[in-house]
């Protein structure tokens, strides 16, 4: 009996047991925390799903032309369906209804998501939900210029993808998403190197003859290349075709044509616009400021290519894409005839501002390019340096850019919001 009441007393004023009780309740809350963490994470992702499954089905109803409103409500439950499989609701229970009305295609979905760790807390489910509205096209529409760099660096690898496929795919990814009507949308290109690439009036070359020329140039002189405007043929100054910098190694404007780095202006025909792109590869140095110059021509309605709509169509938005992975290498017309790379720096920051004040939304991407000072040129050129800049150091960086940018191209042509 005296050895139970001693055991009693030793137990009674051990500790050992209200540690590991003070423990387990402590660890409540941080399993929580952890928890909601994980949950969060997923939340996030399904919720990006369900978004862009919504989007793609109710911009699918919107752009079919011909149909009736109940047509238009089974082609978006269809296509949504379609649509959520293979991400990260897949496994869910997801219902999405759709409603047409006052030419609008309403969405709204839902996914029940089964908690991780959150259930310890009591939260067993959370309810994910993704709405959006897209106008059944009737007046919305987008001039889009792919301003890409072909320069010879491209042809490296940055996050295990050779830089101008990743380029290119996800170029032609946008082609896809944003020209489900043809009548809305027109897309040009100009793939740049240390020259450009194309066919022009003859009028607009110096010392060309008969109507059309096609060769490669570089920049018109300065101040001509920092305008949208076609070169005036009574001055020569204003014209491409200038003497071109001399290089110490043999090339040729033909291998602009077998790399398939030739300009198309604004176009709806989007199959050869892809195959363009799909086929091109990289060649020589880098002319940043002569692809903007010549971007800004097939955006600009007194440019020297047509099909451009007028600045005061308030209809059209228009879209100068600007990708490169490289610093001016190139010189460029300056003030007095003067011909630097630094100038063509210079240019850039000149055409950036101009081409703002006109109302085109400059969207800019740095690929791979460790180069602080060019980073934040970019920087500066994009119209809102918040949602119009991207930095990429892969190919997967790449193609989120462009989807970004898809995003805000149908919000003009589709999207109500």
């Amino acid at each position: 009996m005296k050895k139970f009441s001693t055991a009693w007393k030793n137990y009674a004023k051990s500790t050992k047991g209200n540690v590991t009780i003070m423990l387990a309740l402590a660890s409540v809350p941080v399993f929580a925390a952890a928890g909601a963490a994980l949950d969060f994470g997923r939340y996030v992702a399904v919720e990006s799903e369900l978004s862009a499954a919504l989007d793609s089905a109710s911009l699918a109803a919107a752009s079919a032309s011909g149909k009736t409103d109940a047509e238009r409500q089974a082609i978006a439950v269809d296509a949504f369906n379609a649509n959520i499989q293979g991400g990260a609701a897949t496994d869910l229970t997801t219902k999405a209804s759709f409603t047409v009305q006052n030419g609008t295609v309403t969405g709204e979905a839902h996914a029940d998501m089964t908690t991780a760790l959150m259930n310890i807390v009591g939260v067993n489910n959370l309810d994910v939900v993704a709405r959006n509205a897209v106008g059944v096209p009737d007046s919305g529409k987008a001039e889009i210029a792919f301003v890409l760099d072909y320069s010879g660096s491209m042809a490296d690898q940055a996050g295990g993808q050779v830089k101008y496929i990743a380029m290119g795919q996800a170029a032609n990814k946008l082609i896809d998403s944003v020209s489900k009507d043809p009548t809305k949308v027109k897309i040009g290109l100009v793939p740049f190197s240390q020259h450009v690439y194309g066919t022009l009036q003859s009028q607009y070359v110096l010392g060309a003859t008969g109507s059309t020329w096609t060769g490669c140039t570089q920049d018109q002189m300065y101040p001509y290349n920092l305008s949208g405007d076609a070169p005036n043929p009574g001055i020569d100054a204003s014209k491409w075709g200038q003497p071109m910098v001399a290089h110490p190694w043999k090339w040729s404007c033909a291998d602009y044509v077998s790399h398939n780095l030739v300009m198309r202006p604004l176009t709806n025909d989007f199959s050869g616009l892809k195959a363009q792109i799909s086929a091109a590869t990289p060649y020589q140095n880098t002319h940043i400021a002569l692809g903007a110059e010549f971007g800004y021509q097939m955006l600009s309605p007194t440019g020297a290519f047509s099909g451009a709509a007028p600045y005061s169509d308030t209809q059209t938005k228009k879209f100068m894409v600007l990708l490169t992975d490289g610093t001016q290498t190139e010189p460029a017309f300056g003030p007095g005839g003067s011909r630097t790379v630094s100038q063509g720096d210079t240019n850039l920051e000149l055409l950036c501002s101009i081409i703002k004040a006109n109302g085109i939304t400059i969207i800019t991407i740095a690929y791979d390019l460790s180069d602080g000072t060019q980073q934040q040129r970019l920087k500066g050129c994009a119209s809102d340096p918040a949602k119009d800049f991207f930095v990429a150091n892969s190919g997967a960086d790449v193609s989120a850019a462009f989807d970004a940018i898809t995003q805000e191209v149908n919000q003009v042509v589709y999207l109500s919001k």
